[in-house]
């Protein structure tokens, strides 16, 4: 019974092993767009504040976000 036991957690964690190996570009991706958005928007809202054009850096700073995190999801997913 113990064989059996430790043969079923030994293919559990192989089964998961290869779940994460395999979700790891798509999770890069998504940190990317997440990561892009923020950054560039932080920085577009900051240089609004310090040049006084605001809304149109922050604006400009959150579409390259966008722009760039969805390209990078474009390139894993049309890589399969």
């Amino acid at each position: 019974m113990t064989e059996n036991k430790d043969d079923y957690l030994t293919r559990s964690f192989q089964y998961f092993q290869k779940i994460i190996k395999e979700s790891g570009p798509a999770a890069s991706a998504s940190y990317t767009l997440i990561g892009g958005v923020l950054i560039m928007g932080l920085l577009g809202y900051f240089m609004d504040d310090w040049l006084g054009t605001k809304p149109w850096l922050l604006l400009t700073g959150l579409f390259l976000g966008l722009f760039t995190g969805f390209y990078e999801l474009a390139k894993t997913v049309w890589r399969k």
